[in-house]
């Protein structure tokens, strides 16, 4: 485990967002997901510039799929026809001060976009732990970071603009089209390909952050929510192996009109005296600062620093989002499977999400928490950890992450999303032949 980094963007990944081929728009050899447990079942790889490219490909090709940072553990993406890289969409296209939005193309990373909007005097509200994925990407996948009052990261958009199946050009806005857009944010890649997004933004802020050791899990039964509430963002990290949280990590706004973050160690936790990592025996170098050292939002909001060298770690991912007012018993089911998680398991975070509008996200209408699994790269035995967990999270209506492992069925999976009727009509008028079609949405959303 020691020669492992949990969470770090391999070189896939920079292949992915920041690869230009020398001469030609189109890659031949076969690419892999940024963990490599997803090799995609196409060769047949396009990078367009533009949006007149985009167009161009769509009209060009009968089936194809879009491609981000490869951030996703499972097929959602993949394709056997042809994939679509938009790498090269990563500008800034306009920052509108007065309305506090900012319009990107979607293939712009959230490590790119927010040292740029710093210096703008700016701010997104949330950030997930990795700041290497692309905007277009998290935001299709409904992908987070934490807090009891922050929405998952798609909750940001404003506006969409989007190549549908016949090559034209839709352009969604929250004022205009309120409905459509909540459709087309958590979009799966199954309407179009998105190629500018607009996000909302608040003024540039200070954080900090303290981690905290060995909170007794027992506190978690009667001070869940204010453990949650305790800062701007609270993960815990645990195996899963003791009756105590192995890390606490509190990340807290340096403003005057923010209330001062929670002390752990009221609730029975040790501060840490030095950084860490979510995994102890690990370096933190990597890590963002702590030890309340006060910094810029996007240096303490992820978990990770956006400038480290990559790495090339192997793992896999699953996470399930509950409904907040089941999170600690589902909590204590998963730890009653301790003994079976432990040997595969590097660590566990568990995050809060607001609830949210939109009709393909897990917190829709809903606040939720997500508990997440990074597992060691051997997907037999995650193969069959993840109906064991699925079982005992079945009684609290887990959702798992659209870009994660998981095991559950089209039925189980239907049941759980009660717009997933209109979503299948949105994408009846975006794309009535299926070009966007591939096996995952074949499985999970199209009507059996």
């Amino acid at each position: 485990m020691k020669r492992r980094a949990f969470l770090t963007l391999s070189s896939a990944v920079v292949a992915g967002t920041f690869y230009r081929p020398s001469s030609a728009s189109r890659q031949t050899s076969r690419l892999t997901n940024w963990a490599g447990n997803v090799r995609y079942s196409t060769e047949r790889v396009d990078y367009p510039e533009s949006l007149e490219d985009v167009q161009r490909l769509v009209k060009q090709h009968e089936r194809l799929k879009v491609l981000g940072t490869r951030h996703c553990f499972n097929r959602i993406a993949d394709s056997r026809d042809r994939l679509v890289g938009v790498s090269r969409l990563n500008k800034v296209v306009g920052l509108d001060a007065e309305r506090r939005q900012v319009t990107v193309e979607a293939g712009i990373t959230y490590g790119q976009l927010c040292p740029y909007l710093h210096d703008k005097g700016f701010a997104v509200h949330n950030l997930a732990s990795l700041p290497h994925i692309s905007i277009g990407g998290a935001c299709a996948t409904a992908t987070h970071g934490s807090g009891v009052i922050n929405g998952n990261l798609a909750t940001a958009v404003r506006g969409l603009e989007m190549v549908t199946a016949d090559g034209s050009v839709v352009t969604l806005s929250a004022a205009a089209d309120p409905q459509k857009l909540n459709a087309a944010v958590v979009g799966l890649g199954a309407l179009g390909v998105v190629t500018k997004v607009t996000l909302a933004l608040q003024p540039t802020f200070s954080m900090r952050q303290y981690v905290y050791e060995r909170l007794p899990v027992s506190q978690l039964t009667d001070h869940f929510q204010q453990i949650m509430a305790a800062g701007y963002s609270v993960s815990l990290f645990t195996d899963w192996q003791r009756p105590s949280v192995n890390e606490v990590w509190v990340k807290s706004r340096v403003d005057a009109a923010e209330p001062p973050e929670a002390d752990m160690t009221q609730y029975g936790a040790t501060r840490a005296t030095k950084n860490l990592h979510p995994i102890a025996e690990l370096s933190a170098v990597n890590c963002t600062e702590q030890m309340g050292v006060p910094g810029p939002w996007f240096e303490r909001l992820p978990h990770f620093r956006m400038g480290f060298t990559p790495s090339s770690g192997k793992e896999l991912q699953a996470e399930y989002f509950v409904p907040q007012q089941h999170a600690v018993e589902a909590i204590l089911a998963i730890s009653r499977l301790g003994p079976k998680i432990g040997p595969h398991l590097y660590i566990s975070e568990i995050r809060a999400i607001a609830a949210d509008d939109l009709w393909m996200s897990p917190c829709y209408k809903e606040p939720s928490v997500a508990i997440h699994f990074t597992w060691k790269q051997d997907w037999p035995a995650v193969s069959r950890l993840l109906p064991v967990i699925e079982k005992e999270l079945a009684h609290y209506k887990a959702k798992p992450h659209w870009g994660k492992q998981f095991s559950v069925g089209r039925p189980t999976l239907a049941a759980l999303y009660e717009r997933l009727p209109d979503f299948r009509r949105q994408i009846a008028e975006y794309d009535p032949q299926g070009k966007f079609r591939n096996e995952f949405l074949t499985t999970y959303i199209y009507a059996a």
